[in-house]
Parts: C-alpha cells; structure tokens; sequence
C-alpha cells in the first residue's frame, strides 16, 4: 500500500523530504508532481523501479527515460551539449521542456535508448521537485504518469493513490497541478526537432 505525503507547495516541510529521500535511496518508486502533471520517479540505480515504471505504463524497452535534474550543471554531467544546444536550452530552463540528447558514460547504458545512445533531461520549475532533488543530489529517473490509453498525465495525488496504490511506494501531494506534459525536442542530430508539443512554447526551437 502506498505512502500518502502532503508537501507544502511553496515552503516543503525538510522532515518530510528526507523521508521521500530516505525511501528513495531505499529503492521506492514514488509517484510526484511536476510543472507538467505527475511523473514516476526512482533512483538512478533502481533496476526494479525502472522495470516498474515500464510495466505501469505498458512501455517497451525503447522508450526514452528522463533524467530530472536540479540544474544545468547536473544535466551537463550526464548529455553531451554543444554550444547551440547550450545557449537555447539554459534560455528555456528551469521548464517544462524534455531535451533527448546523447548520453555520457555517467548514464547507465539500460536508461539510454538502446540504438541511439540518448536520454532525455529536465530541470523542473516546480519547488516541491527540487527540494526532493536537492537532497537526492543526483537526478531522478523518472517518466511523465500518462496510463495506457490515456493522453494526458494524471494530476491528483488522491486519484494516483487510489489507482496505483499497490504498484507504487509513494504518492507526493502538493496542490494544483497542470495536466500537460513537456514539450520534448530531440537535439541528439545536432539541431533541435520537436517530437511533443506541450506545456513548453515549441516556437523558440522551430527550424
């Protein structure tokens, strides 16, 4: 049965945090809010809570997982970007915007795609996810909370916990949440290409 956590939304409560944390490096995998609806998320090194997610989402092994990073510094440690990417995605981050980007060797090669070698990045701007981030210190893996059959991701934490309460360890509650996901562009060719339209402006990354 899943753990139920009210985080304040502005001000996150730090004995709360830890104990997501806690659980986190314990090898939860914890259902949360984003600035673009809920997402899974487990540690880097969770092999069972990837599989997890996979099976929750009725994904095959070529689906592209997100690494939620707490900032720009952290996601350059795990994609090789260059200088166009560097200038256009700093100027779009933190947001809700999705960058597939070649992977470095600090990625486990299971997270990456297994022909092109990528994984997507994030910087969320949402207090809740990087409070929990901040005190990971490293990013979370993590996949937008889009059930089979549906197009949007899910937005209430009760809903998640009603639903997913025993294929998840935790459910993050923190208010309002906006039921669109990322925008995702595909920088991995050298030169952005947008692959989802979503809460993220796409026009800034039009050819």
């Amino acid at each position: 049965m899943a753990r139920y956590v009210d985080l304040h939304p502005e001000n996150p409560q730090p004995r709360l945090v830890g104990q997501v944390v806690a659980a986190l490096r314990d090898d939860a995998l914890i259902a949360y809010p984003t600035d673009s609806g809920y997402a899974l998320g487990c540690q880097l090194g969770n092999r069972d809570g990837r599989d997890r997610i996979l099976r929750i989402r009725q994904l095959d092994d070529r689906h592209h997982f997100t690494l939620m990073c707490k900032d720009f510094a952290q996601l350059g440690q795990f994609v090789h970007v260059d200088n166009a990417a560097f200038r256009a995605i700093k100027a779009a981050t933190p947001g809700p915007y999705t960058f597939i980007l070649p992977a470095t060797g600090e990625v486990p090669r299971r997270l990456m795609h297994p022909k092109k070698r990528t994984v997507g990045v994030r910087i969320p701007d949402h207090v809740v996810v990087c409070a929990l981030l901040e005190e990971l210190g490293e990013p979370l893996l993590t996949s937008t909370l889009i059930l089979p059959g549906e197009d949007e991701p899910r937005i209430h934490g009760w809903e998640i916990k009603e639903e997913l309460d025993h294929q998840v360890d935790i459910v993050v509650e923190s208010g309002e949440v906006l039921p669109e996901p990322t925008t995702v562009v595909d920088w991995s060719e050298g030169y952005p290409e947008v692959v989802r339209v979503g809460a993220g402006d796409p026009s800034r990354f039009a050819a």
